[in-house]
């Protein structure tokens, strides 16, 4: 299970002036605000994007500068694998070190969408059990117990992090998990098609 909240783009604006520093081509941008306060990208604009975008990464540095930022809640075991983008993305997670035993467990905090019922039965025990550490925990203060709790977390837990990351980050997350195994990586490559432009700079198909 994944779910992305929270999602806002920045500096599209900033970052197509840039584009055309090299060529002193500023009086050719066409781009404009709408009256929603949307920075929409005019022909002239477009047509350089896209083609600096399929000129490759040593032409297209602006795609680094329209950076995007998003809530992302994914279990862990996904997020061991988005750790492979750390280069140029930052993310502020919620703590499982701190946080582990400030609320009650359940089976909702998991990602079970994909188990069987059997299999589901049998996380269900595992939840409880924690929920007991948990309150053995709370009542005596042991970081033993708390030790067991952190060493038999799941990596289906499901943990929140705000990301921060940039169009050329999302050009090398879609492209390579666009066809994952994972289920997870599906639903975040729906969210980045949606983002504006996304087809044009992001897929570029």
């Amino acid at each position: 299970m994944l779910t992305v909240k929270e999602i806002e783009v920045m500096n599209l604006k900033n970052a197509i002036r840039g584009a055309r520093n090299p060529m002193n081509s500023w009086a050719k941008s066409d781009s404009y605000f709408d009256e929603k306060g949307n920075y929409i990208l005019g022909e002239n604009d477009l047509s350089l994007a896209v083609r600096l975008r399929k000129a490759g990464s040593d032409h297209r540095k602006f795609m680094r500068q329209i950076f995007v930022t998003m809530d992302i809640t994914a279990p862990l075991y996904w997020w061991k694998e988005f750790d492979t983008y750390k280069v140029g993305t930052v993310a502020n997670s919620t703590s499982t070190m701190h946080k582990i035993a400030s609320a009650p467990f359940a089976l909702s905090q998991f990602s079970t969408d994909h188990m069987t019922e059997e299999t589901r039965k049998v996380m269900q025990n595992m939840v409880d059990y924690l929920e007991t550490l948990r309150l053995e925990y709370l009542a005596t203060k042991d970081k033993t117990v708390w030790y067991d709790m952190i060493q038999l977390l799941p990596s289906s837990y499901n943990q929140m992090r705000t990301c921060t990351m940039n169009y050329e980050n999302l050009i090398n997350i879609y492209h390579a998990r666009q066809n994952h195994k994972l289920q997870e990586w599906h639903t975040l490559c729906d969210y980045i098609r949606a983002l504006p432009y996304a087809q044009e700079l992001i897929i570029g198909e």
